[in-house]
């Protein structure tokens, strides 16, 4: 498909700039004017890009890690000698699944389920494109069913509906929540989990959908929100906020202030990481793909309704552009309201009239003049984000791979750490129970979706929830929620290593924060209980730098060299 060569066409364009120059003078080498001004980091990273997809569970992509099936064919992942195994559902054995969650799991077991109750089963190759599954605060809960982790089908399958073709259900309707893939499909991620470090101790800071997980990554927070208009995904100890009040926000809703946004619209409080970098004087932005409004894709749209190719599971095309995704919108502080664009190639990174959000396309043409942030968070275009429905793990995979090959292929490569996370389960299976580091009392005995149901209605865990500085409780934020792949690339990433530390979104938020000193958020952030990523890297080992795994973006295998 045409469109999976977006990413490169950029990058060729780009590449005439081979520097900066500062207005009213000189040029300077890009790689001169950067690290002129990056100020010193703990660690040998000194920058970091942060690509943040959609909706996966980690046994989605990694349940039998490191074994796949490999069918004539489709590319293939055999794994290299030692590579250790994860706390997966199980492996396969000549061809055939082996383990209880595999043949025998819970949730094939639970009546509740009905005739949707059903084993994990393989997802192939050729069935990438699938249906969204139900991923709501609530309804998230209550397929953990109190730790049996045993009603996915019955509270979050969804298979075929109004939204999405029911031939991408794939024959299994409300059991399609059981589906997983393999190597053979996610070839790039498991290739870049055997070659770097990947976790599979990490999870959803809280339960629910892409705008809490977003806020979690850049804050550690989902509160105080101010809505304006009405709607019961903020919520408060004793149920909906009122409309154009304040609580805690738990679903999807766009950032008010934004020219694309619809709807009920929400505004954070506190500070988020943009902040604290800014404060330091450390380079950052937020580059989300259809940001630029004034861009026009090859079907001339153009705007907030800028559109690519999607999956036919749910018809296709889709906006390039979603506001409940973007990350720094949410707060005045940070806000680009108008989608203005930077004044030049030498604002990306720094305070301009852009406030640091950018489009996708921004990135690669600031990598292309040697000139890339120290801190950088990456939103693909909607088809390659890989959530369900509009897009899928092979239109995300060539994204990756496109995005990953050009970093390393920059002299930026040897002081990069490149962190692959997710923004929530999509409700996806995962065995894996998650700690309750977070209690909740939220509860409107007409609003499953939005009320807390882990261990019964209204109750996640026990004891008092976080509070703010003030001692405000911040309920509504049940957590940690779902497991989630985590995989991070890097020269100075372990080899092949799987990292057990317990982490969640905000422990991103938390390793920014400890490498560029920029002190916590406050506020009742999660950071300040974030497990670290330290552990999934050997500074020490790769002090050189020399390390790279350059990969197909159709097949996610290793190119020859």
């Amino acid at each position: 498909m045409k469109h999976h060569r977006r990413l490169p066409s950029i990058l060729r364009l780009s590449a005439i700039a081979g520097g900066l120059c500062i207005a009213g003078g000189s040029c300077i080498p890009g790689t001169a004017f950067a690290a002129r001004f990056t100020p010193s980091t703990t660690t040998p990273i000194e920058h970091l890009v942060v690509i943040f997809q959609e909706n996966v569970s980690f046994d989605h992509y990694f349940g039998t890690y490191p074994v796949a099936l490999n069918p004539a064919g489709q590319p293939s992942f055999r794994a290299a000698r030692g590579t250790p195994s994860v706390n997966g559902l199980g492996t396969l054995v000549g061809g055939a699944p082996s383990g209880v969650l595999l043949t025998d799991n819970p949730n094939a077991g639970n009546p509740a389920n009905g005739s949707d109750a059903i084993n994990p089963f393989r997802l192939d190759r050729s069935q990438a494109s699938t249906c969204d599954q139900d991923h709501n605060y609530g309804h998230e809960q209550l397929a953990f069913d109190q730790g049996l982790m045993d009603f996915f089908p019955g509270s979050v399958g969804v298979g075929g509906n109004s939204y999405c073709a029911g031939a991408y259900a794939w024959g299994r309707d409300q059991g399609l929540v059981m589906g997983y893939y393999d190597g053979n499909t996610v070839t790039a991620l498991w290739n870049y989990a055997q070659h770097f470090a990947m976790s599979d101790n990490s999870y959803g800071t809280t339960f629910g959908p892409s705008t809490p997980g977003v806020l979690n990554l850049v804050a550690g927070n989902t509160y105080p929100a101010t809505l304006t208009g009405a709607s019961p995904k903020v919520v408060t100890g004793s149920g909906p906020a009122s409309a154009n009040g304040t609580g805690t926000l738990v679903g999807d809703l766009d950032p008010t202030g934004d020219l694309c946004s619809k709807g009920a619209t929400v505004q954070l409080g506190g500070k988020n990481v943009g902040d604290l970098l800014s404060d330091k004087g450390v380079t950052w932005g937020s580059f989300m793909g259809g940001f630029d409004l004034t861009a026009a894709n090859a079907d001339a749209s153009t705007g907030c309704d800028r559109q690519s190719p999607a999956t036919a599971a749910n018809g296709g095309p889709t906006r390039d552009y979603i506001p409940h995704h973007a990350f720094f919108q949410y707060w005045a502080s940070t806000l680009n309201a108008q989608h203005t664009r930077p004044a030049s190639i030498a604002e990306i990174g720094r305070d301009g009239q852009a406030n640091h959000e950018y489009d996708l396309h921004d990135f690669f043409d600031a990598l292309a003049a040697g000139h890339m942030a120290a801190v950088s968070f990456l939103k693909a275009p909607a088809y390659a984000d890989g959530h369900a429905g509009y897009s899928d793990p092979l239109l995300e995979q060539a994204f990756l791979v496109e995005t990953i090959n050009a970093i390393m292929k920059s002299p930026y490569w040897k002081s990069t750490a490149i962190v692959i996370a997710y923004d929530d389960s999509d409700g996806w299976y995962d065995h894996q129970m998650s700690p309750v580091v977070n209690p909740s009392a939220v509860y409107n005995a007409a609003d499953a979706r939005n009320s807390d149901q882990l261990n019964g209605p209204g109750r996640c865990g026990s004891g008092a929830p976080f509070a703010d500085e003030n001692g405000n409780a911040i309920e509504g934020r049940c957590g940690y929620g779902p497991r989630l792949p985590l995989v991070v690339v890097s020269p100075f990433a372990r080899t092949n290593f799987v990292d057990g530390t317990l982490t969640d979104q905000s422990s991103v938020l938390r390793f920014i924060e400890d490498n560029w000193n920029t002190g916590r958020i406050g506020g009742g952030s999660f950071d300040v209980d974030a497990g670290p990523l330290t552990s999934m890297f050997d500074f020490a080992r790769h002090a050189d730098g020399s390390r790279e795994l350059l990969l197909d973006p159709r097949s996610g295998e290793p190119l020859e060299d």
